[in-house]
């Protein structure tokens, strides 16, 4: 397990090459002590892929500045598990989720923050909203909704793909998802949606030159995981 010293190495490091943009420490599959190891070393963002490691790592008290993002596919039947443990939904990739997000947030009495993921790689294996009329319908139905605040969108790079060509697919691909939220912000001029989340340990440089303003990174902070 990596020391403070050592965490604060890296991530001094990661935070000189993206600038401003937030850096989200992705701790999926990681202990609770090297969490707040990174977190002692700055840390202050954190993502989970998955519900039931946010309910058992994060369920207790925990410092109040440290946020927590659920950044992986949110089952509908898990949404009244996580909203009162994270403060950030970036999955969101169906209107019925939106309003299911909603409910469970004036059940608890907060507002939640969301993203929503747009597949800008095209990739079949992925979720996310497809194009561009998907996505201006889920904003409309957004601004209806009382308990949910979209923030801007979440993509990723294609995963699917010959390595040779997967920094220039990368690139187009998030390229577009700049340019959906450009188009966004200028139609939907109520609402704030500067969040663009892109990149991660293998492209958030790509992420970076193209408008990333938050990148998601796990392996390069905490080293390669053992799913064992």
């Amino acid at each position: 397990m990596r020391t403070v010293e050592e965490y604060r190495k890296i991530l001094d490091e990661i935070k000189s090459k993206t600038g401003s943009a937030v850096l989200v420490s992705v701790s999926k599959t990681r202990t609770l002590e090297e969490i707040m190891r990174s977190y002692e070393a700055g840390a202050r963002y954190f993502g989970e892929n998955h519900v039931q490691e946010i309910v058992e790592k994060f369920s207790g008290e925990r410092p109040q500045d440290m946020k927590v993002y659920m950044i992986g596919h949110l089952q509908s039947n898990k949404v009244n598990k996580v909203v009162p443990l994270v403060d950030m939904i970036q999955s969101v990739d169906s209107v019925s989720l939106l309003k299911k997000i909603d409910a469970a947030s004036l059940k608890c009495g907060k507002v939640m923050d969301v993203l929503l993921e747009v597949n800008t790689a095209e990739e079949e294996s992925k979720s996310g909203f497809s194009s561009k009329e998907e996505v201006i319908q889920a904003l409309e139905e957004a601004g209806k909704l009382k308990n949910i605040r979209v923030r801007g969108f979440m993509s990723m790079g294609p995963v699917n793909c010959p390595p040779e060509i997967k920094d220039e697919l990368t690139r187009k691909a998030f390229a577009r998802t700049r340019e959906l939220s450009v188009e966004c912000q200028k139609r939907f001029n109520n609402m704030d949606l500067s969040i663009l989340s892109m990149g991660m340990s293998g492209d958030y440089m790509i992420g970076i030159e193209e408008g990333s303003t938050m990148v998601r990174i796990g392996t390069a902070i905490y080293g390669e995981r053992d799913y064992a």
